[in-house]
């Protein structure tokens, strides 16, 4: 069986299978019973999966598309844009489950994208450090925009301090099926759309030479990944690390070909996630760490060392 066979990506599920169950056993309480398994626990771990997958596809994408090795939601700013349109949503009083809520963390996380990409390619071709330092400015000054608004509006504090953490706190029915679709439309016709990213991944002088209009897969590809992005933070605030760490595992999986590596990053991101909501809830009980420090923890040295790797790279050739 070829590492290309798309058949291996079915291995993920059964996983995903396993990782659920043992989240639902896992807890502050030892031998729950079915009320807190199926009423509490359940919901938490379909918000992991959906999250998961959302952050794991969007980071499949931006890598290709910037053919950036570490690109990711959170690292490029997508996250905090989001971040950024939800907490405007709160301090105007937009409900979490109205549709403008999702509209206007669509349009922080687009935008805070563009912004960035628009900084890094101030030069005509951008390095990593460029695209890394363009997202780390972005992201800081979202950052300190939503901490304003938590100064002075106190009576907000709280909540946005969810955004701020990352965590499954109180994922509601209706939210979790609008994050559902969202994040499955976005999965699914990036998967059916695979073949331009692949082509992108060449570049767009080659790109263009096929066929392909590399401003409008951009566009395209921009939309999908930040559609994607918005609704995991619409859902559980900002959780970093999962599309930088989860693409790269499941490239050496399965290939570099967008064809396996799109869909198995979402399975694979849903995972990761369902299996650090678990450590979440059980490392430190009866008292419980946000899930984006979870992710953190694994996620900032995994970029120190891709970071290294790609500068000795580079040095090298």
């Amino acid at each position: 069986m070829t590492r290309n066979n798309p058949r291996k990506i079915l291995w993920l599920v059964p996983a995903l299978a396993a990782a659920s169950a043992l989240s639902l056993l896992a807890g502050a309480v030892p031998g729950a019973g079915p009320d807190i398994i199926w009423g509490l626990r359940l919901p938490r771990v379909l918000a992991a999966v959906i999250v998961g997958a959302g952050l794991g596809f969007s980071g499949a994408v931006f890598q290709g598309l910037l053919k950036n090795p570490l690109s990711d939601p959170y690292i490029l700013g997508t996250s905090a844009g989001a971040m950024a349109g939800a907490v405007v949503c709160s301090l105007l009083g937009v409900g979490r489950e109205s549709p403008a809520f999702y509209l206007i963390v669509f349009a922080g996380a687009f935008s805070a994208t563009f912004l960035t990409y628009s900084l890094a390619r101030i030069k005509k071709y951008p390095s990593v450090a460029h695209l890394v330092l363009a997202g780390v400015a972005v992201s800081t000054f979202l950052t300190a925009l939503v901490m304003l608004g938590m100064t002075l509006h106190r009576e907000h504090s709280l909540s946005l301090v969810y955004f701020l953490f990352g965590g499954f706190y109180g994922a509601g029915g209706g939210q979790l099926a609008a994050t559902a679709l969202i994040v499955a439309a976005a999965v699914g016709l990036g998967s059916l759309l695979w073949r331009y990213l692949d082509v992108f991944s060449l570049g767009e002088e080659k790109a263009s030479y096929l066929g392909a209009d590399p401003d409008k897969i951009r566009l395209v590809f921009f939309a999908l990944a930040s559609a994607a992005t918005s609704a995991a933070v619409a859902l559980a605030g900002t959780v970093g690390f999962v599309g930088l760490i989860v693409p790269h595992i499941l490239r050496l999986l399965f290939g570099a070909s967008h064809r396996q590596l799109l869909l198995s990053s979402a399975l694979g991101g849903a995972l990761f996630l369902v299996l650090a909501d678990a450590i979440a809830r059980s490392a430190a009980a009866p008292l419980e760490i946000p899930v984006g420090i979870v992710t953190a923890v694994f996620g900032a040295p995994f970029f120190i060392w891709l970071l290294r790797r790609t500068a000795e790279g580079r040095t090298e050739g």
